[in-house]
């Protein structure tokens, strides 16, 4: 399918597919929706501790950058893993502006994510261990691997097969107990879902442009 560089409204770099209607990042701002959702309201919640994190759809690497940038700051062990089954072009990497916006020192650490090999454990730095898996989500079969999920997928509207209770069970599964998992979306039946998987789930206020989004939480069962 086509896809084309655009610019959302906090300046930053994304890809839109005019197929779908469906862009990678929100269009009300790529980098302030990613540190939101998956900073604020995920990653924050595991300070002074080392983090597995599993990102589900690696995209543009603009979440997996900003937290490595976390990680160092923070001088937090990471260990990173991104699922994605499409990776984007050099050409499209070579578009995205996240490092000229946040901080030009590290544009060489998001050159590195992204020249990173696929299958391996690459150590971008110290603080900082990527796994770069070309995977389709329904191929994920981890167990109680990561204490973290960032859920990106794309939209339900476009792709509602990876919003389904299969999806959040591999999911559930995936989790250590008091994991969490995060994303953007917030919508009845992804929130049923999730519970039908076994979450506990709760609605927090959303990114810039929208109303709410979902945070998940894998309780022990007792």
């Amino acid at each position: 399918m086509k896809r084309e560089i655009i610019q959302t409204k906090d300046g930053s770099t994304s890809i839109f597919i005019p197929e779908w209607n469906e862009s990678y990042h929100s269009k009300h701002g790529a980098i302030q929706e990613a540190y939101h959702v998956f900073i604020k309201n995920g990653f924050s919640l595991f300070e002074a501790k080392p983090v597995s994190i599993l990102e589900i759809g690696f995209g543009t690497g603009l979440n997996a950058f900003i937290t490595s940038l976390e990680a160092k700051k923070n001088n937090q062990q990471i260990n990173y893993v991104g699922v994605e089954a499409y990776p984007i072009s050099p050409e499209e990497i070579l578009a995205m502006n996240y490092a000229a916006l946040i901080d030009a020192n590290t544009i060489d650490v998001f050159k590195e994510i992204h020249q990173a090999n696929w299958e391996s454990e690459n150590q971008i730095h110290a603080n900082f261990s990527l796994t770069k898996r070309k995977q389709f989500f329904q191929d994920i079969d981890d167990k109680e691997c990561f204490d973290l999920i960032y859920f990106d997928a794309f939209g339900f509207d476009v792709q509602p097969e990876l919003w389904s209770t299969a999806i959040f069970i591999k999911m559930y599964n995936a989790l250590k107990v008091n994991g969490i998992l995060v994303t953007y979306a917030c919508r009845t039946s992804i929130k049923n879902a999730m519970k039908e998987a076994g979450f506990e789930v709760e609605k927090l206020p959303g990114a810039p442009g929208k109303r709410e989004m979902l945070r998940a939480k894998k309780m022990l069962k007792i």
